[in-house]
């Protein structure tokens, strides 16, 4: 059972219904205390017919975080049922220009500001994110690029193992909120700074060869890769079904892109289930202005 929860106006309608095309059977806006009768009724010989999984958040009636852990809890010891949290979160800027948009009422604010039903929800919200087992930021994702990351932590999730997703990404234009690790790259040497290189990207092999002739550059990729073989198999064994490792420099487009690329390669290498994107870099990100939720309103 996979609990679809997280900041209203960040996307959880439009999840539940990628996760129905996935084969997930989708219910919104369930009743806490109805959780283990859904499971109950949805199992056959001890497992469920299908994976399910249900929307909720501030908008339930009795909605609190501890009711929520409380019936998670239930499902998962009473029922034997496997039960993953997903957070959907998105930056405060993000969300009041969709509701703005949408012209819809933030449910916490009531007649005050959409930024003040935000802040309370996000007081209310914190521990709950805090112990999600996947949390997806859509302030810069569209539908498809929605759909991508769900079906990368789903596969993986399903499988029981754990999807490492790689990113490059601009200091310039914020790091990214759903990072795990961050590895700001920019004390190496900036290949902007060649009129030859420039106009290139970090997948290409002399923008690559140039980066790789810093006196540090070794140092840091030897450091980089023992950090990660004690840390991986280490956040698999706590259950992390979806880690993100971000790469950042001045542009997010020479030095963090080499370095998502070589990780990549690198981990798949030891057969890592991996994605590789590049936020930043040309053809590599979706359009700030593309919000996964704002074709439909705040959800």
């Amino acid at each position: 059972m996979l609990l679809v929860t997280g900041m209203s106006g960040a996307g959880r309608s439009t999840a539940l219904k990628i996760l129905e095309d996935f084969g997930f059977d989708a219910v919104d806006n369930l009743p806490l205390s109805l959780l283990p009768r859904l499971a109950a009724g949805s199992m056959t010989d001890g497992a469920l017919r299908a994976s399910t999984a249900v929307g909720v958040d501030v908008r339930n009636r009795d909605f609190s975080v501890d009711e929520f852990l409380k019936e998670a809890r239930i499902v998962r010891d009473q029922l034997r049922c496997s039960v993953l949290t997903l957070f959907l979160d998105c930056d405060d800027e993000a969300l009041i220009r969709r509701y703005a948009e949408t012209r819809r009422k933030h449910p916490l604010a009531a007649d005050r500001p959409v930024a003040d039903g935000l802040a309370l929800e996000r007081r209310l919200l914190g521990s709950l994110r805090d112990s999600a087992d996947i949390v997806l930021d859509t302030s810069d994702s569209n539908i498809w690029e929605l759909k991508r990351k769900l079906g990368d932590a789903f596969d993986a999730g399903a499988a029981g193992r754990m999807t490492v997703a790689v990113t490059s990404f601009s200091y310039r234009l914020g790091v990214p909120r759903d990072a795990d690790l961050v590895f700001d790259v920019r004390f190496l040497r900036n290949p902007h700074y060649e009129p030859a290189l420039r106009d290139q990207t970090g997948r290409a092999p002399a923008v690559a060869a140039h980066i790789a002739e810093d006196r540090d550059y070794a140092a840091f990729w030897d450091r980089l890769i023992d950090l990660l073989d004690v840390a991986l198999p280490r956040y698999r064994e706590e259950g992390k079904s979806y880690l993100t490792i971000a790469f950042g420099c001045t542009g997010g487009k020479h030095r963090s892109v080499h370095f998502a690329e070589r990780l990549s390669e690198w981990l798949r290498d030891r057969e890592w289930s991996v994605t590789l994107s590049h936020r930043d870099a040309p053809g590599g990100a979706a359009s700030p202005t593309e919000g996964v939720a704002e074709s439909e309103g705040p959800r």
